[in-house]
């Protein structure tokens, strides 16, 4: 529920859109164009929904500049959706949480938290680690030794940072999220596979955010990085020594082999698989279900298949494989009548 409704007026200042109609129209939510009523704000960003628009029950729309659309009432912006997101963030904000240390939270003498912290029940706090002021750590959730959690994170219930880790500011881990476990490292001897070192560390920068049941392993001997704004979905794997950069977004359960460097502003499709060694360049896009085979340079576009190929490409090969039924069924027919020519040929020269 909303805390509070905010004038038409006050939203479009907040976005920097153009107001037609009442501007004075009080907004309390945020709702999607089928499903919104008296009070409530959506919006429209593509032609084909400008009808769904123009009968929804929203007391207010966000539209695009230079629309045709003409409603009783709508804010006109550059990017409808992200305004629409920037609104949500006024109406309905997250829940804060009073400051407090549950009684039954264990926390190190040596620990030092700021003031200002939410510490939920059973949580615990290892030696020599620092919570910055505003932090949320709810329920569950266990911070080994040596930890450092910036200012303004939310580290939702069941979230574990190993030793050593550092988590910067206004990050949120949700629910089930373990960093700095182990890395898959081993070395093969006479008696099976021997543990290679797992002593490095992991590097998570400010307004990371990552989701429930994502894990990302500490550096073998180094440091395993995830870099400013980078956001990574449900149950997606960093295995030890990655470097992904800032702005990227990594849809769920993607693997993510060690070694592996993603540039700055890349985009990962859903269950994609990185062999190791890999280097993803800034600005690439890889689609959902891909494969990248170990040390693999993957350059600046989009990428689909197993293994990965550009875009173009991909869909030229997937064409031809859609005849490939059909191409069977000519080439019966083709074997047929040479086998029934070769037989009236036998009987010719009989």
């Amino acid at each position: 529920m909303s805390q509070s409704a905010k004038s038409v007026s006050e939203l479009a200042a907040l976005v920097g859109g153009r107001v037609a109609g009442k501007a004075e129209t009080q907004i309390q939510r945020v709702a999607s164009l089928d499903t919104a009523a008296k009070g409530d704000i959506s919006y429209v960003e593509d032609e084909k929904f400008f009808e769904a628009a123009t009968n929804s029950r929203a007391s207010c729309l966000i539209v695009p500049e230079n629309s045709s659309l003409s409603l009783r009432c709508q804010i006109a912006v550059k990017n409808p959706k992200l305004a629409f997101a920037l609104i949500a963030e006024v109406l309905h904000p997250p829940k804060q949480r009073e400051p407090e240390i549950h009684q039954s939270a264990v926390i190190a003498e040596t620990a030092d938290i700021a003031l200002e912290v939410f510490i939920g029940a059973f949580v615990c706090v290892g030696e020599n680690s620092t919570v910055g002021s505003g932090t949320q750590i709810r329920a569950g959730a266990k911070l080994g030794d040596n930890v450092t959690v910036g200012a303004d994170c939310v580290i939702h219930p069941n979230v574990f940072l190993e030793d050593g880790v550092t988590i910067g500011d206004r990050v949120i881990l949700h629910a089930g999220v373990v960093i700095g476990a182990d890395g898959f490292g081993y070395v093969r001897s006479d008696m099976g596979y021997h543990k290679f070192p797992q002593i490095g560390t992991v590097v998570i920068e400010d307004d990371v955010e990552l989701g429930a049941n994502t894990t990302v392993d500490r550096g073998a001997l180094g440091l395993t990085r995830i870099g400013r704004g980078t956001k990574l979905d449900n149950m997606v794997h960093v295995g030890h020594n990655c470097d992904i950069g800032e702005r990227v977004v990594i849809a769920a359960q993607t693997g993510i082999s060690g070694s592996v460097t993603i540039e700055d502003d890349c985009v990962i499709g859903g269950q994609v698989g990185f062999g190791d060694h890999i280097r993803v360049q800034s600005g690439a896009v890889i689609g959902s279900k891909a494969g990248v085979l170990p040390g693999k340079i993957v350059r600046p576009g989009v990428w689909w298949g197993i293994p990965i190929q550009p875009l173009d490409e991909y869909k030229r090969l997937n064409a031809h494989l859609s005849r490939v039924p059909a191409m069977r069924d000519e080439l019966k027919e083709l074997k047929d009548r040479v086998k029934e020519l070769e037989q009236q040929l036998l009987k010719r020269d009989r």
